[in-house]
């Protein structure tokens, strides 16, 4: 049954370009997800640096000198 399927499947030669077509597109995809993954997490990395920076500033505000 498998083979039958494999080799119905594999007849028809568009099927191929069509399967390439999607894996080159889903690739693209991918890597467009990854850099936009990296550019958040460096956004987010500089938020909480800032973040951190002004809680400290407050906690300086409020110690007794």
């Amino acid at each position: 049954m498998a083979k039958a399927l494999l080799g119905y499947m594999h007849s028809d030669p568009q099927a191929q370009v069509r399967l390439a077509a999607e894996n080159a597109r889903l690739r693209a995809r991918v890597s467009e997800l990854e850099a936009l993954t990296l550019k958040l997490a460096q956004e987010n990395d500089a938020l909480a640096a800032a973040a951190a920076g002004e809680v400290l500033d407050v906690q300086n505000d409020l110690q007794p000198a």
